[in-house]
């Protein structure tokens, strides 16, 4: 098997199980077990900071659980304590009320509040989604110029979210490359931008030539 056909199928069983274990709320802890350590090798985050988002994350999602905005469907993803919430909520009241819990969260420095006002998503869109944020990871993993690991890819009703700490080129060709997959209705960008030498100087391995 070629290397391109190796880590395509990769990625598509990672997609495969992701999908499988999102619906069963699974997926952050078999992620964690089965991929941990190769994720913080080669994440541009420090190994101190993707503990602070997880931990940011799995907080922030325990006190929207217990606070009056459920049962809103709301996701929180966390990256240089950044966090993006997406999802739906009932009103315009509750969509403040969990932009303020979460920024009560221990490190929590900026909040992103995409949440949309209305009925929550269907079963069937949340697949697309989850289809479309594979599809998108697959392209990052498949071209040439981008170090794929770079990217953290959140979809919500056909709306691709990219966070990251990419140089303003690899911001403008993941932003190409999102727009151009089947079912991607915008494109959001979250991206903390950084110089080619801030890069070089952190010495992350580059993602290899096919």
């Amino acid at each position: 098997m070629t290397r391109f056909n190796s880590r395509r199928t990769v990625m598509t069983l990672l997609v495969a199980l992701g999908a499988a274990a999102s619906l069963s709320g699974c997926f952050p802890l078999v992620a964690a077990g089965a991929a941990g350590g190769a994720l913080v090798a080669t994440d541009r985050r420090t190994s101190g900071t993707q503990l602070e988002d997880q931990g940011i994350e799995m907080r922030a999602g325990k006190v929207l659980r217990n606070s009056p905005v459920e049962p809103a469907h709301i996701d929180v993803t966390s990256y240089n304590r950044r966090v993006l919430l997406t999802g739906e909520v009932p009103n315009e009241q509750d969509k403040q009320l969990a932009e303020q819990l979460v920024s009560r969260v221990e490190n929590v420095q900026a909040i992103v509040n995409e949440l949309q006002v209305g009925e929550n998503a269907s079963l069937t869109q949340r697949s697309s989604d989850t289809l479309i944020t594979g599809r998108v990871k697959a392209s990052f993993v498949d071209a040439r110029d981008l170090y794929a690991n770079a990217f953290k890819v959140v979809t919500e009703n056909g709306t691709v979210y990219l966070m990251g700490r990419v140089t303003q080129r690899e911001a403008e060709r993941a932003t190409d490359i999102a727009r151009s997959i089947s079912g991607v209705r915008r494109v959001v960008r979250i991206f903390d931008i950084v110089g080619e030498a801030d890069l070089l100087q952190q010495e992350v391995p580059q993602q290899p030539a096919k």
